[in-house]
């Protein structure tokens, strides 16, 4: 799975919310939901365009206009992405990420138990 750029990692987020769409939706949803400034029609159609060709979306047609909607699941991509960092900063490690995030506070004692509840039922 290819890596996506920060504005491309945007765009795809917003089109998992909205999962079927046109690329006035995306600038909608930025402007309205977001509340970010319009960025150009152009800027976003060549995004979406890029995401198409690296497989993470498909489109259907309706006559010129294109309705997109994702190929791979958030939670696909999320699984990959991290996988991803836990090998480049952590050799691999979950048990060192999670030591990581717990000496700078990033989580508590009940956090913890609660991943360990998580993990138990799992099993």
């Amino acid at each position: 799975m290819d890596k996506l750029t920060k504005a491309e990692e945007e765009v795809m987020r917003i089109i998992w919310k909205l999962e079927r769409c046109i690329v006035s939706d995306i600038l909608k949803y930025m402007t309205e939901t977001m509340g970010l400034k319009k960025p150009p029609h152009s800027t976003i159609s060549s995004i979406v365009r890029i995401l198409e060709s690296k497989g993470f979306l498909d489109h259907k047609a309706y006559g010129r206009t294109y309705e997109y909607f994702p190929k791979i699941t958030k939670e696909a991509y999320s699984k990959t992405t991290l996988k991803k960092f836990v090998s480049d900063y952590f050799e691999g490690s979950m048990s060192s990420l999670v030591s990581f995030m717990v000496k700078e506070k990033n989580l508590n004692i009940h956090e913890l138990e609660s991943l360990i509840d998580n993990i138990q039922e799992e099993e």
